[in-house]
């Protein structure tokens, strides 16, 4: 963070000395500073931090750089000692030709702040060439007629230093003719013109030989020698004579090559062989001889090679018509050649940020600059990037530019920009050329991590195995690197109570959650926790979400049969009247089961009847009811197993066993079950014996029958008259069973057992279901007629 507020911060003072530099150094002059040329490199050239006015280590802190046009860098800075030095060593006449003074132009750029300095480095010349004469040998057919004082031009030598170090003057051999006149043409160069002193006699000297020296100023002087041989020829008195003796044409630069130029003519006043002109190029350079061509015979001056404007802007020919004597006259062709656009701008970049921080303020990102090597509208410049891009582009000095961010950036919006910076000239046909850099904008951290979802639900089975990955939670963070590395954790429960801590973990890495223990719906059905998500940035940021386990039951829970009871030491009967009609209801299986849902839905039904088809069992609320109506020959003890079963996948099941009594007459209830008198034969041996002694005394027979018949007469005459087991008559001491409304009971059911005789092998059941609340309505019609069921013993079946 300390370096993003340096960053920061340096950002702003290169925009604010950008601009205050930028309009203080409009109208500074350059600096200006001069080498020899063929200095070596390395040689010291100034100290510019003396010149700048600025501390010898000041240089280095700023980030100074020497920067030229087209990032030729002829110089270098020591940024330690701010002495400015020569790169490599120069050659004037390399980098500038015969152009004068030869000035290579330069900046000192300032970074930090931002402060340009305009410089220039003259090369001084030397004189390191000599003259050089493209012909070293001339011929001149002079005429024995031609008079005192008459001038000969001579072919120039060349020399590709300047100033005092070109040529100064030209000498020739002594000789008793002719002397030598050093002449200087309209581009400042210096030629021979031959100037005859005394007549010429064929007769006497046919032919001369001189010496032609080119000499220049320089110290020392260096030279050139060229041989003129002069022929003395018979008379001819008229030399050719041009039209005009200086033609001016213009010429566009990409003229192609073949090009016409110009038509030169010349005549003669003499006939025959002495009329007959011919034309050539005079005193051409090096140069001229490469771009030009004349036709001998007719004149014209055509194109030879391709002109560059940037170059050579004007060229001076000279054209000689020579008859076919020795007569000659010459005229001169001023071409001027036309600049067209055929240079496309181009760009420099000086400094280049690639990386930007994200919402940041004005930023620099780019220092250009361009220039086009036309001119006049052809080299006039416009640079320009893309519309729809944050940036903006600053015009500062001439032709330079600085790239900077218009608004703070966001990484996550756009993370990359990929700019094209267009300089376009505005000549005909214009001319552009583009540069593309790519700008990454580097990320902070300024997002938190989202949640894919505000509320997770998860759902896991009970029984589970420990360590059970159950779901997962994911968050995301638009940022990236470290600012995007997401952490999970548990946040502490809203509910002290809950020991979440051993319930559930998390990998902090992916969000994973995992149960730590085996889970019980029956103990736990459901519980809430936070989790937090948090990235690694600095400061680290994070977000929160619910997570809501919800523990799905498993069918782990058999039935459980409530009544009858299955805990007594000896097992009820039901007692049901011979004269129950098919519907009767003999008594109700209750039973619960400890899971919930499907899991809970019980069923039943009867597995086992000593007479099949005689009693039922309905399938939803386990009531046994008679199935049709009771006979004499239906057995008097019955035993029916019931199957109660839950609807879990797999299902578990209890079963439970009722024994059902058919009663008709009133000793009937003192008829004990097999079950019964075993186990209390087991319990009392005595009364075995008894019961064993009573049935061999044969002599009690006709006792039985009586007693028959007597018990036969007095049911009989109990039949009108009601007994209630609470009541006088009653031996039955009652209790009640009762069993809440729980399990698959949809309501309360009060179970009333009814005893009579004085004996415990004596024992009979009656049910009443004792229904609390109606809710308004009458109990159904099978209820209230078992209610006031009146049976032939004269027992109420309540």
């Amino acid at each position: 963070m300390e370096a993003s507020g340096k960053f920061i911060c340096r950002q702003r003072q290169v925009v604010l000395f950008f601009v205050l530099l930028g309009l203080s150094q409009a109208g500074m002059e350059p600096r200006r500073y001069s080498v020899v040329e063929e200095t070596e490199g390395s040689s010291f050239v100034t100290n510019l931090a003396k010149d700048l006015g600025l501390g010898q280590r000041e240089l280095s802190k700023r980030g100074a750089r020497v920067i030229s046009k087209g990032n030729k860098l002829h110089l270098k800075l020591d940024q330690e000692t701010g002495d400015l030095l020569l790169n490599e060593k120069l050659d004037r006449e390399e980098l500038c030709g015969h152009t004068d003074p030869c000035v290579l132009r330069f900046q000192v750029l300032l970074e930090n702040p931002l402060q340009f300095f305009q410089a220039e480095l003259q090369v001084i010349d030397i004189n390191d060439h000599s003259p050089v004469f493209v012909d070293r040998d001339m011929l001149l057919k002079i005429s024995e007629s031609s008079p005192p004082g008459t001038t000969f031009p001579l072919k120039n030598a060349q020399d590709v230093d300047v100033g005092r170090n070109n040529i100064e003057t030209y000498i020739i051999s002594p000789n008793s003719y002719f002397r030598v006149l050093t002449r200087k043409s309209s581009d400042g160069s210096r030629y021979p013109e031959l100037v005859l002193d005394k007549a010429l006699d064929r007769e006497q000297e046919p032919e001369l030989r001189l010496t032609l020296t080119a000499q220049d100023g320089g110290s020392p002087p260096r030279s050139g020698i060229a041989q003129i041989n002069i022929e003395v020829v018979d008379i001819n008195d008229n030399a050719p004579e041009f039209e005009q003796s200086l033609y001016r044409v213009k010429i566009p630069e990409d003229s192609p090559i073949g090009f016409l130029i110009v038509t030169v003519s010349a005549t003669d006043a003499d006939i025959g062989v002495n009329g007959e002109i011919s034309y050539s190029l005079f005193q051409a350079s090096e140069e001229i001889c490469k771009t030009f061509e004349i036709n001998s015979m007719t004149g014209e001056i055509r194109l030879k090679n391709q002109l560059d404007f940037e170059r050579i802007q004007f060229y001076e020919v000279n054209i000689e018509a020579r008859d076919s004597g020795s007569f000659s006259g010459k005229c001169t062709v001023l071409t001027q050649v036309l600049d067209v656009n055929d240079n496309a701008p181009e760009i420099t970049m000086s400094a280049f940020t690639r990386h930007i921080p994200e919402n940041s303020p004005e930023a620099m990102v780019a220092v250009l600059s361009v220039s086009d090597l036309d001119s006049e509208e052809n080299g006039k410049i416009n640079c320009t990037i893309q519309d729809d891009l944050p940036f903006l582009l600053k015009s500062s000095l001439e032709n330079f530019y600085t790239l900077v961010t218009e608004r703070p950036l966001d990484r996550e919006s756009q993370a990359e920009y990929n700019i094209t910076i267009t300089v376009t000239d505005l000549g005909t046909p214009r001319l552009k050329t583009q540069h593309s850099i790519t700008v990454t904008v580097s990320d902070v951290n300024d997002n938190a991590p989202a949640f894919s979802q505000t509320t997770y639900t998860l759902r896991v089975r009970e029984n589970n195995s420990p360590a059970l990955h159950i779901g997962s939670v994911s968050a995301t963070d638009r940022d990236s690197g470290a600012n995007a590395q997401v952490t999970y954790s548990l946040l502490p429960p809203a509910d002290p109570q809950l020991p979440l801590a051993s319930l559930v973990s998390i990998n902090a890495d992916n969000g994973q959650l995992f149960a730590l223990r085996s889970l019980d719906y029956e103990a736990l059905q459901a519980f809430e926790f936070g989790v937090r998500a948090a990235d690694r940035g600095s400061p680290a940021l994070s977000s929160q979400a619910r997570v809501r386990v919800l523990v799905l039951d498993d069918n782990d829970n058999a039935p459980f049969v409530l009544y009858p009871p299955q805990n007594g030491s000896a097992p009820c009967t039901e007692l049901v009247p011979r004269a129950a009609e098919a519907g009767y209801l003999v008594t109700k299986v209750v039973a619960v089961d400890g899971d919930s849902g499907q899991n809970a839905w019980l069923s039943y039904q009867l597995l086992k009847a000593t007479e099949p088809g005689l009693f039922g069992v309905w399938a939803h609320n386990g009531e046994v009811r008679t199935a049709r109506l009771l006979s004499e020959r239906d057995a008097v003890k019955h035993r029916l197993v019931v199957l109660v079963r839950d609807n879990g996948e797999p299902p578990r099941s209890a079963s439970v066993t009722l024994h059902v009594l058919l009663v008709d007459g009133f000793s009937q209830p003192y008829l004990p079950l097999p079950e019964v008198a075993a186990a209390e034969a087991r319990a009392d041996p005595l009364i075995v014996y008894l019961v064993v002694a009573l049935a061999s005394v044969s002599s009690l027979f006709l006792f039985s029958v009586l007693v028959f018949v007597t018990v036969r007469l007095c049911r009989r005459s109990r039949a009108a008259s009601a007994g209630r087991c609470s009541g006088p008559e009653g031996h039955f001491p009652g209790h009640l069973v009762d069993v809440s409304g729980t399990g698959t009971l949809s309501q309360s059911y009060q179970y009333e057992v009814c005893l009579r005789g004085g004996s415990g092998t004596s024992e009979f059941k009656f049910l009443k279901p004792n229904v609390p609340n109606f809710q308004g309505h009458s109990p159904g019609p099978e209820i209230e007629e078992n209610a006031n069921f009146r049976n032939d013993f004269g027992f109420s079946i309540q």
